[in-house]
């Protein structure tokens, strides 16, 4: 598994994300990821299922010290008491001590941000988390909560596919020593019927899905691609035996365009 290295942290370059899978499912999963060879797990306290997280780590039987656990405070617990609070909830329904990364789910303009993130590097320092970092944050945005923080963050969890240009956002993260994380990595499914993709797989004998995660590996950039199917697992996670030439990587960067973003809610702040 190859590991991205930001400010401290050492994220391994393919985790499972959790969004909308919950109850049974949820822990299934979770345990046969970690029993395939993910060693990356991506919760959040808005997906109401850390409690599912913390069972399948469990019932995998891999070591918890292999394992790298993100999860997420959400918007409204962003007030310094409240962000402490909601984090010890996060880590009692895990059943953990810490958890490996504590991000900020989106932004919230209706709390300072000096603020937030003073409390979010508060919350490290008491050892409730052993990196933190920001989720959805803007270039703008990235750039104050570094100036802000008194602990240094090390990524910003973005929405990042073959169709959406985050060339900015990657930059500014790289002048911080950030890891960038993409979430929706395969574009919620729409990956997997892209002729250009899937021609450029034949070539790897690799599918649609394979190649945009190779292409997001081979850019330094992690991925949490979310699924329930055990097949699916498989096939996220194979992606480290082959990779693509300099003209494919151009190829499929050259798909991107700042308009097909798929997660946009009515908070979001203003895109770069």
């Amino acid at each position: 598994m190859t590991i991205i290295e930001a400010n401290g942290a050492r994220i391994p370059a393919i985790g499972l994300g959790t969004w909308e899978l919950r109850g049974r499912t949820c822990a299934r999963i979770v345990e046969q990821a970690l029993r395939l060879g993910y060693r990356h797990i991506d919760t959040a306290q808005m997906y109401d299922n850390e409690r599912e997280v913390g069972e399948g780590l469990r019932a995998s039987g891999v070591r918890r010290d292999d394992v790298f656990i993100t999860t997420k405070v959400w918007t409204t617990h962003f007030r310094p008491n409240d962000l402490e609070r909601s984090a010890k909830e996060s880590l009692a329904r895990l059943r953990l001590t810490e958890v490996d990364l504590l991000l900020l789910h989106w932004p919230n303009p209706q709390v300072p941000l000096a603020e937030t993130v003073g409390a979010l590097a508060h919350a490290k320092q008491l050892g409730l988390a052993r990196h933190i970092g920001i989720s959805n944050f803007t270039v703008a945005l990235i750039e104050q909560a570094v100036a802000a923080c008194a602990e240094p963050l090390v990524c910003d969890q973005v929405e990042y596919h073959p169709y959406l240009d985050q060339t900015k956002v990657r930059a500014a993260c790289a002048r911080h020593g950030m890891a960038v994380v993409a979430y929706s990595p395969i574009a919620k499914g729409r990956v997997r019927n892209d002729r250009t993709l899937a021609r450029i797989g034949d070539r790897y004998r690799k599918t649609a899905a394979q190649v945009c995660l190779r292409w997001l590996v081979q850019q330094n950039v992690a991925a949490i691609p979310r699924t329930s199917k055990l097949e699916r697992l498989s096939e996220n996670i194979n992606v480290f035996d082959f990779e693509l030439s300099v003209d494919d990587m151009s190829l499929i960067s050259g798909m991107s365009d700042a308009s097909r973003r798929l997660t946009d809610s009515g908070f979001a702040p203003k895109w770069d």
